[in-house]
């Protein structure tokens, strides 16, 4: 007879097969799902370790809380994947970081396909491009052709940037096999934001962009990936000769849509449009004459710029800064901010222009020039410049003299001006002539002794007798130097007399520092020129003597030619 069970052996079988029914009914509850599924679950429990999460059909699993980047919360939803759903002990194992790589995948897949942007980070430069972070421990190869629309000159600025990527290539094992591109999705964005500007804009339209660089005709603004052109006349009413004064490179500017080609996508901007246009207001504030007080915004090599009101500059011009000073550049005078008094002189409202004129503040020392500068008055004064064809001498401070060099000698010819005087001298001088209309002096040298042409002339005129010594010869004729250093010239042709042919033999009887007499033909103290005859000497010497031959013979009745008595006379000698 078999012995009886006890009490509490009937027990643990009561409990064995209370188990057994438990775990049949859990497995049944689990057919609903497979390993490898995507399931949402609830969050019910969480410690230190662990956060339990039910994914239904009664069922529940556990996850390490270092697979959550911040600790969930009770009631939160969790995406989870099924690991094994017969684990260890028919514990039901889970994983949220499977969970998430595998979303993760598939919808980097799915953007691959579509050449959808997604969410991308540069975190690392490697060769030929960049390492860019795609999420969930996905990692692709950005080339650094692909990094941006412009080209990248440093890589490292790229580092640290959050931007979206389009997937070019797409792999699953092999993580730095898929290959991204910044440029791509950036491209679309700009001819996207670009039709939508063209689309939406008029001209006279407000927009707003950020300066991204300068040329010498203007600053490019960028307005949103495409660029427009803020140009230098259309940055201020005024005078522009620098884009920095007015925009800095990133400043986010408002500008004024002044043109606009859908064909060509050219944009203009305009920064002075942005306000109203004071040359319209300028000839009822202003006229011919005013005197104006304003400070110096530019200096150029060609006069200075004022600024008579906010958007209106007029030009100084270099010639009328002073009236006596030679002004090589208006640096030498003003300085940019020097407060300056000028009158307006005129203004052109269709070219924007406006003359201005310092000196016209001051006194003209021209306008009494004559009072203080008399023709024939006798000075001492330094040279400040010598030139080839005189020399500059320093009258007063702003007025100078100009001594030419065919006035330093009556008589000698001065080739060279610097063997006569050089910078600094002293020498005397005498106003020759002043014209104040063409702020011009002239002086002479010559002029403080008497004129030797006008003396010559006075005391030998036509057919005078005149001795000299011969100073030159030439092959037209003998030049002779005679009193007071006057050079004169007797022609080949008048070195014979009356009745000789010439030939070249004449001019070899003449040697220079012979004597010689000849008669005066002709003197031009304006010219300087002195014209003498041998042959109108002798002439004149012959019908001297035949007048005397005849008055000595008395009259007997006979008549005579003077060539006869010319004959007559050649006989008795």
């Amino acid at each position: 007879m078999a012995e009886e069970k006890t009490n509490d052996q009937i027990e643990d079988q009561k409990a064995s097969a209370m188990q057994s029914l438990l775990q049949e009914e859990y497995l049944k509850s689990l057919d609903g799902i497979e390993d490898g599924q995507l399931v949402t679950g609830t969050v019910v429990q969480v410690n230190n370790e662990y956060v339990f999460v039910d994914v239904g059909y009664k069922s529940e699993g556990k996850i390490s809380t270092g697979e959550f980047s911040e600790p969930p919360e009770l009631g939160d939803k969790v995406s989870v994947l099924i690991v094994n759903k017969e684990g260890k002990g028919g514990q039901l194992i889970i994983s949220k970081k499977m969970a998430d790589g595998k979303k993760k995948t598939d919808e980097l897949k799915e953007a691959a396909e579509n050449r959808t942007p997604v969410d991308g980070k540069f975190v690392k430069v490697i060769k030929g491009g960049y390492e860019v972070d795609l999420g969930s421990d996905y990692f692709g190869f950005c080339p650094l052709s692909k990094a941006d629309v412009n080209r990248v000159e440093d890589p490292e600025t790229l580092i640290g940037i959050k931007d979206k990527f389009i997937i070019e290539k797409f792999h699953t094992n092999n993580k730095l096999k898929s290959v991204v591109s910044r440029r791509d999705y950036l491209e679309e964005q700009i001819k996207k934001n670009k039709d939508e500007f063209f689309s939406k804009v008029q001209i006279g339209d407000i927009v707003e962009g950020t300066v991204k660089s300068f040329t010498s005709f203007g600053a490019f603004i960028d307005l949103g990936g495409f660029d427009g052109l803020l140009h230098l006349n259309d940055m201020s009413w005024g005078h522009v000769t620098k884009p920095k004064d007015f925009v800095k490179r990133g400043q986010v500017v408002r500008l004024r849509l002044i043109n606009i080609d859908p064909e060509t996508k050219k944009i203009n901007l305009s920064l002075k449009h942005m306000t109203e246009d004071p040359w319209t207001t300028f000839a009822g504030k202003f006229n011919v004459g005013d005197v104006v007080k304003a400070p110096i915004t530019k200096i150029t090599n060609f006069g200075v710029f004022i600024e008579i009101e906010p958007g209106i500059e007029g030009l100084a011009h270099i010639s009328e800064l002073s009236w006596t000073k030679r002004v090589n550049n208006p640096k030498e005078l003003f300085n940019i901010g020097d407060v300056v008094e000028a009158k307006v002189l005129g203004y052109d409202l269709d070219k924007k222009r406006v003359s201005l004129g310092i000196k016209q503040l001051q006194e003209n020392p021209w306008d009494t020039i004559t009072d203080r500068y008399l023709v024939g008055m006798n000075l001492s004064k330094p040279v400040v410049k010598v030139t080839n064809s005189g020399a500059f001498i320093n009258l007063e401070e702003g007025i100078d003299g100009f001594l030419h060099i065919d006035d330093i000698s009556w008589t000698k010819k001065v080739k060279n001006m610097a063997s006569f005087c050089k910078e600094g001298d002293i020498i005397d001088v005498q106003v020759v002539k002043v014209e104040s209309d063409t702020r011009r002096i002239r002086l002479g040298v010559k002029q403080l002794e008497g004129n030797p042409w006008q003396t010559l002339r006075h005391d030998y005129p036509k057919f005078s007798i005149i001795s000299g010594t011969v100073s030159n010869v030439t092959d037209f004729g003998v030049f002779v130097k005679v009193i007071g250093e006057i050079e004169g010239l007797i022609n080949k042709f008048n070195l014979v007399g009356p009745d000789e042919t010439y030939s070249d033999e004449v001019l070899k009887k003449y040697h220079v520092g012979d004597p010689i007499t000849a008669v005066v033909l002709e003197v031009n103290p304006f010219q300087q020129k002195l014209s003498l005859s041998v042959k109108e000497m002798i002439k004149r010497s012959e019908q001297a003597e035949v007048a005397k031959y005849m008055e000595n013979s008395g009259d007997d009745g006979d008549t005579a030619t003077i060539g006869e008595l010319l004959a007559m006379k050649n006989e008795d000698k």
